[in-house]
């Protein structure tokens, strides 16, 4: 009787252990629904009201020990319209979908589609917002898929950054393969970023539209951060495109976190010139919510037109 205890106290113990190995190996889902109500104004033009969705995904990733001090990684991020269940086709786009490895010796290496090198070490303002209607983007063509990306390990805060797009035979234009490369240096609260786009695809960002020119594109951004406030600064050139620059400033107290930020750019023709002013104050309602609000102030004109464009829009976000 003893014995047979015993055995089925074992076996349940190793079927426990079972399931919890299965469990710790279970990928991770996360997701958030994003909506917002926008009122914009044009002047000359008119102005629009919209209830809209703002961004809501949905996901799952996972990560494994492969060898000690070596790890697989997946992420896979997908897309659906929270707001208009009319025509709504549910899952309907994606955001990210990639795999990769990371070792603590060699650094990180990951394919598929996912934010770029060039992106994310220099287009901070640009991505910083939550509505971003009138921010103004740096002018890089290599998109977000097709990639194949690598990140070293940091060298007493040095780190080296590449990425190459793969373009097949399919894609619109042709074969070609535009590359990005990146030196992002930290040390106490700066963080300094130089970058390049080779842009030698033929397509647009993220698109199948018509490339602008294969000229390279160059960025530097410098950021400073002290405790709960971030200033950060930007510049970015491309020839027979323009420039872009800009400043930015976040700081939070408690709950709350408030930004603004200036924008420029001048097109290759003198008379091409847009600018935006940009504001946030956002509260964080709890560990999974918050609110925010924003404004833009936008003025673009070339040659022909000079035009105000007026964005204001509040928005709530519910993730896990």
């Amino acid at each position: 009787m003893k014995k047979t205890l015993l055995a089925s106290a074992i076996a349940a113990a190793t079927a426990f252990s079972g399931a919890a190995a299965a469990a710790d190996n279970m990928p991770t889902v996360y997701g958030n629904i994003q909506l917002a109500i926008s009122h914009s104004d044009s002047d000359p033009g008119s102005s629009a009201v919209d209830f809209l969705d703002n961004g809501s995904t949905l996901g799952v990733k996972h990560s494994h020990e492969i060898a000690p001090g070596i790890e697989g990684f997946f992420k896979a991020e997908l897309e659906f319209d929270a707001d208009d269940k009319a025509g709504n086709g549910g899952l309907n786009a994606f955001d990210e979908a990639y795999i990769g490895i990371k070792g603590d010796s060699f650094g990180t290496i990951w394919a598929g589609s996912d934010d770029s090198t060039y992106e994310s070490a220099i287009d901070e303002i640009a991505n910083y917002y939550e509505y971003a209607s009138q921010n103004i983007g740096g002018s890089y063509d290599t998109g977000e898929g097709d990639l194949v990306q690598y990140s070293s390990p940091s060298f007493g805060g040095l780190q080296l950054h590449g990425a190459v797009q793969i373009n097949g035979d399919s894609t619109t234009g042709g074969k070609s393969y535009p590359y990005q490369l990146a030196a992002t240096y930290a040390v106490d609260a700066f963080e300094l970023a130089v970058a390049m786009d080779s842009n030698d695809g033929t397509t647009s960002y993220s698109s199948n539209g018509a490339d602008v020119n294969n000229e390279n594109t160059y960025g530097a951004r410098g950021s400073y951060t002290a405790g709960d406030l971030r200033l950060t600064g930007q510049f970015q050139t491309r020839e027979d495109v323009g420039d872009v620059w800009g400043v930015f400033a976040g700081y939070s107290v408690g709950a709350n976190t408030f930004a603004l930020s200036y924008e420029f750019a001048d097109g290759a023709d003198s008379n091409e010139e847009a600018s935006t002013v940009s504001a946030q104050a956002l509260h964080n309602v709890s560990d999974n919510m918050y609110v925010w609000v924003e404004g833009y102030l936008n003025n673009s004109e070339d040659v022909s037109s000079d035009v105000d464009n007026t964005d204001l829009a509040i928005g709530a976000v519910y993730y896990f």
